[in-house]
């Protein structure tokens, strides 16, 4: 074979490096459902036996999985891969909360000051519909709805930093502190001025992203993070007094069952 003869990638191959993409770029997400074979052919323009190539290639890597009832699915194994062993790790080492805070810290404040130099129109867009999304949850009193919104904002955020990485360990880092955001939601509430201050320090972040000011974002950001980690941290000593002192009062209560039967 002559040494300068071009090499033709195999259509599967170019298939499955275009799927691929989508999955780095958050375009198909973890639980996504792939559209239907014959739409998904015909919108790469080729035939299905070389797209189910291209998925069984992806298969093979673990990015796809083909589930019970039909239809292939989009796995979290990009982001589960980094969360699992954590997962567990925080519940024995509690001070990891406060490493997972700061370096949440230094990766959101990025992805904010590349969202505000990299984000199109649309996830401006995407960007604006998580933020009205989660100032109409934090009006409610459903506390799942409020801690999902708040994820999905600083999700779209992360995302529409354009940087693969971050956009992956802001999903994974996310879920990693979904409980802990829930229980720091939920305490929150307790607190009068709490939900406006939340409120201000999103919309501070929104707004910055949208006018194009990269410091301003980044700067917000951070302020978020700070005011989480000390809310947080106060929530868990708060936790942790109102157990200590039900143990106190379940330990010091007298049991009159023996008095009362003799």
């Amino acid at each position: 074979m002559p040494a300068n003869k071009l090499q033709v990638p195999r259509i599967s191959d170019a298939v499955a490096a275009s799927l691929e993409k989508r999955i780095l770029e958050g375009s198909l997400k973890p639980g996504d459902r792939l559209p239907p074979e014959r739409e998904l052919a015909s919108e790469f323009g080729v035939s299905r036996p070389s797209l189910r190539e291209a998925i069984q290639k992806l298969a093979s890597k673990g990015m796809l999985q083909s589930r019970q009832g039909g239809g292939t699915y989009v796995t979290d194994r990009l982001e589960s891969t980094f969360s699992d062993p954590w997962q567990a790790m925080m519940g024995s080492h509690p001070n990891l909360r406060e490493d997972l805070l700061e370096f949440r810290r230094m990766l959101e404040g990025q992805a904010a000051e590349w969202a505000a130099e990299r984000a199109t129109e649309a996830d401006l867009q995407r960007l604006e519909q998580a933020f009205a999304a989660m100032t109409e949850a934090f009006a409610g009193d459903d506390l799942e709805k409020r801690s999902t919104t708040d994820i999905a904002f600083h999700q779209a955020v992360g995302e529409a930093a354009h940087n693969a990485l971050i956009g992956h360990l802001s999903a994974a880092l996310l879920r990693l502190m979904h409980d802990n955001i829930r229980l720091n939601l939920g305490e929150l509430k307790t607190i009068p001025s709490a939900t406006s201050l939340l409120a201000n320090q999103h919309a501070a972040i929104f707004a910055a992203i949208r006018d194009r000011k990269p410091a301003e974002a980044r700067a917000a950001a951070e302020t978020h993070i700070d005011f989480v980690s000390e809310t947080l941290a106060q929530t868990l000593r708060s936790v942790a007094r109102r157990e200590s002192a039900a143990r106190r009062l379940n330990q010091n209560t007298p049991d009159f069952s023996e008095t009362l039967s003799s």
